[in-house]
């Protein structure tokens, strides 16, 4: 059986302007979920921050590299940052 290793995770918006939508985030090099993210509104001229949650879920084999990884990580809305 071939093993792959996860290199993207599911990020889970739960709250704030963008609650319910959800992106595909690559992993630190270290292997762990960014801590936070800063995503750029649609409208331009400002991004959202959002910090990791406590939520982590696992739905791939628990064998092989990567196992330990998270596929999706919950993130919570903390400000509103101006370019």
């Amino acid at each position: 059986m071939a093993t792959t290793s996860m290199t993207t995770y599911t990020a889970k918006l739960i709250d704030g302007p963008l609650e319910g939508k959800t992106i595909s985030i690559a992993f630190l090099d270290s292997g762990d979920p960014r801590p936070r993210l800063e995503l750029p509104a649609p409208s331009g001229g400002k991004k959202y921050l959002y910090v990791r949650a406590s939520g982590l879920e696992r739905e791939f084999a628990s064998e092989g590299p990567g196992a330990e990884r998270p596929s999706a990580v919950g993130y919570r809305y903390l400000e509103t940052v101006f370019d």
